[in-house]
């Protein structure tokens, strides 16, 4: 877990004048991973995202809820948490414990303002807390699985309609062809996941079992399984 309240400016710069290289790896089963990272280099390296980029309004399709002493909003990516504080907080003042399957937040000496298991599991290493303002505390979690919408911060809590999570039509119709393809099927895939059925890679490996069944009807499929 990082924290960002102590951020030192000066370091912003370090790496300026040095050479930078992307190192990933595609891997077929998770193409929208290797996206995500060239999209984060990309976005720490380089002015190419700015605001309206296909990356911004992939980030910005959230949905969450307003509680009475905190809110949350949540990408495919990421969840991200602000709870308001009482002006001229430090950061010292501030307890944040982030784990793979449980946060508690709030400021030491008191009762915490949010402590439970997540939803779902984060990557602590890739999570941090900081301070805006002296009044605002805000948290980003990282998902693990960057595949799920979050009915809820912990695990007992309020739940939302992960139905209605989704990007606004003018907003995904601003992308272009191949982000739009991608957007599309993560969605789909979710919605299929949701409902218990077949993700469109599951039901394209039995239409090609299908087809293959067709060719050959001489062949014994009684032991086949449809994946």
């Amino acid at each position: 877990m990082a924290i960002l309240s102590d951020f030192n400016e000066d370091q912003e710069n370090n790496n300026s004048s040095s050479g930078l290289s992307f190192n990933g790896v595609l891997d077929p089963s998770n193409p929208m991973g290797f996206l995500e990272s060239a999209f984060n280099f990309v976005s720490e390296n380089s002015d190419m995202f700015k605001k309206g980029s296909p990356e911004r309004k992939i980030s910005s399709l959230a949905n969450g809820l307003d509680m009475e002493n905190h809110s949350w909003g949540q990408s495919l990516q990421e969840v991200t948490i602000n709870i308001p504080v009482p002006e001229g907080t430090k950061s010292r003042d501030v307890s944040c414990e982030i784990k793979m399957k449980n946060l508690k937040v709030g400021l030491k000496g008191q009762t915490p303002i949010i402590e439970g298991e997540l939803f779902e599991a984060v990557k602590p290493n890739d999570s941090y807390w900081m301070m805006e303002d002296q009044k605002l505390i805000s948290v980003l979690l990282t998902k693990c699985d960057k595949m799920t919408w979050w009915k809820s911060l912990v695990k007992g809590g309020p739940e939302i309609d992960t139905q209605k999570a989704e990007p606004e039509p003018s907003k995904l119709a601003d992308l272009d062809g191949e982000t739009r393809s991608a957007v599309e099927k993560m969605m789909f895939d979710q919605r299929q996941k949701q409902m218990g059925l077949p993700t469109s890679q599951e039901i394209e490996n039995q239409e090609m079992m299908k087809k293959f069944m067709a060719q050959n009807p001489n062949f014994d499929f009684s032991n086949a399984k449809m994946m």
